[in-house]
């Protein structure tokens, strides 16, 4: 732990003006360090005072270089020789701060729930509890008290770049193939999953499942390996929720860690479940938000690759699925048990080949181009088959970026349309 006195030896440059970046310049002007300066490759107009103008002197002579998570090596190699330099904001935190306990969560798939419910589970049984990292609120803006719970929803991105991250408890939820376009190659995308657990101590844990106790390397990790298992979860605990939005397959995964990580904090079973079962899930993640007549409309528009659609189509039947948009690299649509869930699949966004050859000869499809189109189509589909329950599904198993700025602005225009063409034809 360094002191604010000790942070102000030394000199550092703040590498992106995103969220992350923003709270570090507020921080350290809360915290009266001045031995700073910034740099964006576009923000031009922020912090105009502190803006260096020579980037390669600035990176040159720096102690520290605080990267936005978004910058990568891979597109940015000039970086690569003071790859010993960079940090993030989170590694500050851990730096400055002493008097927290740390649950930082990581994986492909499931890290905003997870955290999300995390943290509703501590609230709920008087634990001092805040939520940061990559779910929402930057980790420096957090206002953190004595004994106070931190949950850190940590990104491959951030935690590739941090050095000096040490959770208390440190989860892995799952890793499969996703961002290889940032990180390279798969190697380096794992590595930098693992990165959660390399500082750890002793008397810290490590949570991760039976599928990846492999890669946890003993011999380098310090911390307590504690396993979680589904199939335990769902033979002494599933069957006791109330709560039909946790009850889903689809967060088998994610209430397994909570339920696991809820017995090393010694919440009793009865607590945890009263705490859950008023949990109310996160916007874009499997959201039934309509049900009209023989209807269910569901927003997965956060499933950005087909490991996360997948659970989607796994737990729904008669879907009217909408996929498409900007492919993971090596991304693959595998469909072997479970396309007898799917009714018929819609094509949308700027990449239309790439899904119509790895889905014909599969499943109907119809390319629709935009959501527009497929909602109506949808329901010219729907009328025509006369089934008594029908799924439209948006999980469109790619990113946004070739038609919406965001998953959230994809999912909310999913919503309108959904709203406006159920009132009009169903």
């Amino acid at each position: 732990m360094l002191s604010i006195s000790k942070l102000k030896s030394f000199s550092f440059l703040i590498y992106g003006l995103g969220l992350s970046g923003r709270s570090v310049v507020n921080f350290f002007k809360k915290k009266n360090i001045n031995n700073y300066e910034i740099w964006d490759d576009k923000q031009n107009r922020l912090f105009k005072k502190k803006r260096t103008k020579n980037l390669s002197k600035s990176l040159n002579k720096v102690d520290y270089i605080i990267l936005s998570p978004g910058v990568s090596l891979i597109n940015k190699k000039f970086l690569i020789k003071y790859k010993e330099k960079i940090i993030t904001d989170i590694d500050l935190l851990y730096l400055i701060n002493k008097k927290f306990k740390s649950i930082v969560v990581t994986g492909t798939n499931g890290k905003s729930t997870t955290c999300s419910l995390i943290s509703h589970l501590l609230k709920k049984n008087k634990f001092k509890t805040l939520l940061g990292g990559n779910v929402g609120t930057p980790v420096l803006d957090l206002k953190i008290k004595k004994n106070a719970y931190v949950v850190i929803e940590a990104s491959s991105f951030q935690l590739s770049h941090s050095k000096f991250i040490r959770p208390d408890y440190a989860l892995l939820l799952n890793i499969t193939n996703d961002h290889l376009d940032w990180h390279g190659n798969m190697t380096n995308y794992k590595n930098s999953k693992l990165k959660i657990f390399i500082n750890q101590k002793k008397n810290q844990f490590a949570l991760i499942n039976n599928k990846l106790k492999k890669i946890f390397k003993k011999k380098i990790f310090l911390s307590k390996l504690i396993i979680s298992n589904e199939k335990k979860y769902k033979k002494k605990i599933k069957h006791k929720i109330k709560n039909n939005y946790l009850k889903l397959g689809i967060n088998d995964e994610n209430m397994t860690f909570a339920y696991t990580l809820s017995k090393l904090l010694k919440i009793s079973e009865k607590n945890f479940l009263s705490a859950i079962n008023s949990f109310v899930g996160l916007s874009h993640r499997y959201e039934i938000f309509l049900k009209k007549k023989n209807c269910i409309f569901i927003n997965d528009s956060k499933a950005t690759s087909f490991e996360a659609t997948k659970y989607a189509l796994c737990s729904s039947k008669n879907v009217y699925w909408i996929l498409g948009g900007l492919p993971k690299k090596n991304d693959k649509i595998y469909l072997d048990g479970i396309k007898e869930n799917i009714i018929k699949c819609y094509i949308v966004g700027k990449n239309i080949n790439f899904f119509k050859n790895q889905i014909q000869n599969k499943i109907n499809f119809s390319i629709t181009k935009n959501l527009k189109r497929s909602l109506i189509t949808i329901i010219k589909d729907i009328k025509l088959s006369k089934l008594n329950k029908n799924v439209i599904l948006l999980s469109p198993a790619a990113a946004s970026y070739d038609q919406f700025i965001n998953f959230e602005k994809r999912g909310n225009e999913f919503k309108k349309i959904s709203k406006l063409y159920a009132r009009k034809f169903i």
